[in-house]
């Protein structure tokens, strides 16, 4: 099938959580399509829902894209509240304000494949059909707002709901499993920490992605001649977690100790996506080798190491 190619020259778009890892890349790609961004970040509350609304209200987007979230497995189990608040009920209050002041926008909600849980090695790949099977406070705060777009579609609104697998890039935090191995292998190449290296489990499989390839798929699904409903971002492909550890510490040309974290250690699971469904319907595939995105993101953050912001 030929891609469908979105025309945002005349849309305006809201987008939420817009300085964070994911939206610092899609903001530059939307504006470079030429649509008129409403980028917000902490200065907008998602879970204040009177001063959502009155920002959509004011705007009146074509179409918005719901970032804004906490992200992290271990911060959401030491803050669950919190992480409810902001991916739950912030996910509610935009919906809310998106029925009241812009019935006719389209909405994509930012959901994550962290809701499946996790599978047996050797596994299916999860398909949009598979049982939700939450594990964190995070994938539960996550598989909740997910079904809460589903209700506020069927109630007429214009939702889409993405469930990404594993993806990385410039800018990613260092909580993230490819961003905490180049952290760590750029401080112990520029002699700015001791050669240990902490690591989890790195038998655990999971479908790895390029940002710039996850953007591309939101950006292709803003499209409105794309059916609204949920969809997979995923390679398909299933990585053994030690493996871009082995390409990062083959570019970094170093040789630290390896040692288990006891925090990060969990049993050794399985994660990968069909996106049997994204690639029907809009003919999106991953683009960007693993290699390439290991060699950004360990580039990233040499610069920080050298710049003392790590």
């Amino acid at each position: 099938m030929r891609a469908l190619l979105w025309q945002p020259a005349s849309v305006r778009a809201l987008v939420t959580g817009a300085a964070g890892f994911v939206g610092s890349h899609l903001v530059p790609r939307l504006r470079a399509d030429g649509a008129r961004i409403f980028a917000h970040d902490r200065e907008l509350d998602v879970c204040d829902a009177a001063a959502v609304a009155s920002r959509v209200r004011e705007v009146g987007p074509d179409t918005i894209v719901h970032l804004a979230a906490l992200t992290s497995v271990p911060h959401s189990r030491r803050e669950p509240e919190l992480t409810y608040r902001v991916n739950y009920l912030g996910t509610r209050a935009v919906l809310d304000a998106a029925l009241q002041h812009a019935p006719d926008a389209r909405v994509l909600i930012v959901c994550t494949a962290e809701e499946y849980g996790s599978a047996a090695p050797g596994s299916d790949p999860f398909s949009e059909a598979s049982p939700l099977r939450p594990g964190s406070p995070y994938a539960r705060s996550k598989a909740a707002a997910d079904l809460l777009g589903a209700q506020y579609a069927s109630r007429g609104l214009d939702v889409v709901r993405v469930r990404a697998f594993n993806h990385a890039g410039p800018g990613q935090s260092s909580d993230f499993v490819i961003a905490s191995f180049a952290q760590q292998i750029a401080a112990i190449a520029g002699r700015k920490r001791d050669a240990v290296l902490r690591v989890g489990n790195l038998d655990s499989v999971r479908d790895f992605l390029d940002v710039r390839d996850v953007i591309e798929a939101y950006v292709r699904l803003l499209d409105r001649r794309v059916p609204a409903g949920v969809y997979n971002v995923a390679s398909g492909v299933g990585t053994r977690v030690g493996e871009p550890l082995d390409i990062l510490l083959a570019l970094a040309g170093v040789h630290p100790v390896i040692e288990i974290d006891p925090e990060r250690l969990r049993p050794a699971d399985f994660s990968v996506g069909d996106a049997s469904r994204l690639r029907a319907t809009t003919g999106w595939k991953p683009q960007i080798d693993l290699a390439d995105t290991l060699r950004q993101v360990f580039d990233y953050w040499q610069q920080e190491v050298a710049a003392d912001r790590v």
